[in-house]
């Protein structure tokens, strides 16, 4: 029989508890009790971890019988944008041909008339049935009379149409913007693609209201409960909204990621219904963070402030792609990529964050980044060091030089890091890098050897974590070629990047993340169990039930 690990009770009755979970295969993340059968929920938390026993020792208002279902702790990413939808967008998430890209841009346009700005986000060419890129002439056939601008998904790049390449003032003579590159056909005109560079479209396009994106930010949110995620790092927030002053930005436009302000007016009104969530703030720039009242850690264990990071980041990425690399990209002679801001201003976000009591967790893909990124942290950290910084790079999707991985492990710098990525971008990747770097994409043996250690999270692409838990211990990408298996990980240690070792980024490792009486009850229960189905079933992995806080959020 498995021991129970519980706070005390009495043997001659029952006491009571909220829920009880039996006959299961219980993956408790915690290294002192692995496993178990059975878990009693009180109050929001773990009350108790053990066997058969459990069910004679407590009396539960709701009592699971798993019939050998998996029961383990939330997934929790590190990295992910909640997106909402305004009037004028289409949602391009499920699109498989450019065909169906088509349909729906004609339908929105039918609803809003001529001359309105379609927007939307997602498209994936990889996922398409002609396996290109949408072009201009593509959304023109669909939409003559009105300006389209879609997003791709990882929004590293954008294409319009004519009407919108017009708009933004773009022929076949403009140079490239800073940190962005326009794409060209044959004949030297704009193809409508632009990289990096989203804003010479969408600054054009008339804002939504706060009232119109809150239902669709709230949507978005809830959405991310069936894929078992209990607990989000938002990595697109700001403060823009907040009084001039004290941190905000005077005439600031609502956005499609929701704000510090709104994700506080959200949680007030449906946080319990919610994911827990930490938000990434978009660095403001040095005068407005100090004006701000608040710094990382404020708030509560439904919504609190994480780290000044993701923008602006170190460089592009591989969707652009503009991720800035070492060695030049592949059949690109003298193409690096570029940086996204200078090395200087990157060493004064980096002081001034510190300065200023934040943890950050900067964007950095290519290996020049990533290389360049930590240089910053460890002259900073050497200058004036930081006890428990928690500092992480955010992606760090190409493997950096060992040199740069000795300095993140001495620093304690951590990685946070989206093996899903070698599913979706394949395709990309083999179109820019091959040899070494194509192998050692999405590293993540290479740096936990070096003492470098890791979370992960999805940044959308997709956002079920399944799919980075599947690449992390197969390395296989959507084709099922497998790429550097001295980069996998075990199955045990993947899911500890996505629960105990996730939490740590938020200092919340005492109270969530693994299955520990006194932690909250933030659990889930998924049809099969991930550390003993063959790699061909992981995909195929159901999440049958999500319990945030005791509360079920989501039940299949």
């Amino acid at each position: 029989m498995l021991a129970c690990v519980a706070f005390p009770f009495a043997t001659s009755a029952a006491e009571p508890a909220d829920m009880l979970f039996v006959n299961g295969s219980v993956v408790t993340m915690d290294p002192d009790h692995p496993s178990a059968t059975a878990v009693a929920v009180k109050d929001g938390k773990i009350l108790a971890v053990g066997g058969a026993e459990l069910a004679d020792a407590y009396q539960a208002d709701q009592t699971v019988d798993l019939a050998g279902r998996m029961l383990m702790p939330g997934f929790i990413d590190t990295h992910i944008h909640i997106i909402g939808k305004s009037r004028r967008a289409v949602s391009l998430e499920n699109a498989r041909s450019i065909t169906e890209v088509q349909e729906l841009v004609r339908a929105k346009a039918k609803e809003l008339g001529k001359g309105e700005w379609i927007v939307g986000y997602g498209w994936d060419e990889a996922l398409f049935a002609e396996k290109r890129n949408l072009v201009s002439t593509d959304l023109d056939a669909a939409a003559p009379d009105n300006p389209v601008a879609l997003t791709r998904a990882g929004h590293h790049s954008i294409v319009g149409n004519s009407r919108a390449i017009k708009i933004a003032g773009i022929t076949k003579d403009t140079p490239d913007p800073e940190r962005g590159v326009i794409e060209h056909y044959a004949d030297g005109q704009p193809n409508g693609i632009i990289r990096e560079r989203s804003d010479l479209y969408l600054s054009f396009v008339p804002p939504p209201t706060p009232e119109e994106m809150k239902p669709s930010f709230v949507s978005a949110l809830k959405a991310v409960l069936p894929f078992g995620i209990t607990s989000i790092m938002e990595a697109l927030s700001t403060i823009d909204d907040e009084p001039v002053g004290k941190g905000g930005l005077a005439g600031a436009q609502p956005r499609t990621n929701p704000t510090y302000k709104q994700f506080r007016e959200i949680y007030a009104e449906q946080g319990a219904d919610l994911p827990r969530a930490a938000l990434y703030i978009a660095y403001p720039g040095a005068e407005r963070l100090k004006a701000f009242p608040y710094k990382t850690g404020y708030g509560d264990d439904r919504l609190k402030l994480g780290p000044i990071g993701e923008a602006p980041g170190m460089d592009g990425g591989f969707t652009g792609p503009t991720a800035w690399t070492i060695d030049e990209y592949k059949g690109m002679p003298g193409f690096h990529g570029h940086a996204a801001m200078e090395l200087a201003q990157a060493d004064e976000l980096v002081r001034t964050s510190r300065d200023l009591g934040w943890q950050i967790g900067i964007h950095a893909i290519g290996d020049a980044a990533i290389a360049a990124l930590i240089n910053s942290y460890a002259t900073a950290l050497d200058e004036k060091p930081v006890k428990d910084h928690r500092w992480f790079s955010s992606h760090l999707t190409m493997l950096p030089p060992l040199s740069t991985l000795s300095t993140m492990a001495e620093h304690g710098i951590w990685g946070a890091a989206q093996p899903n990525f070698l599913y979706n971008l394949e395709g990309r990747y083999n179109q820019t890098l091959e040899g070494e770097r194509l192998q050692h994409i999405n590293p993540l043996g290479t740096p936990l050897r070096w003492g470098v250690r890791m979370a992960l999270g999805s940044d959308n692409l997709p956002i079920g974590p399944l799919h980075g838990f599947y690449v992390a211990v197969t390395r296989k990408g959507e084709s099922g070629t497998v790429y550097g298996m001295d980069e996998a990980v075990s199955r045990i240690a993947a899911l500890r990047a996505y629960t105990q070792d996730a939490a740590y980024l938020t200092w919340d490792e005492s109270k969530k993340g693994s299955l520990t009486p006194g932690k909250l009850a933030d659990m889930i229960v998924l049809d099969r169990n991930l550390l003993t189905i063959p790699d061909d079933e992981i995909l195929q992995t159901k999440v049958d039930m999500t319990v945030i806080g005791g509360k079920v959020v989501y039940k299949r």
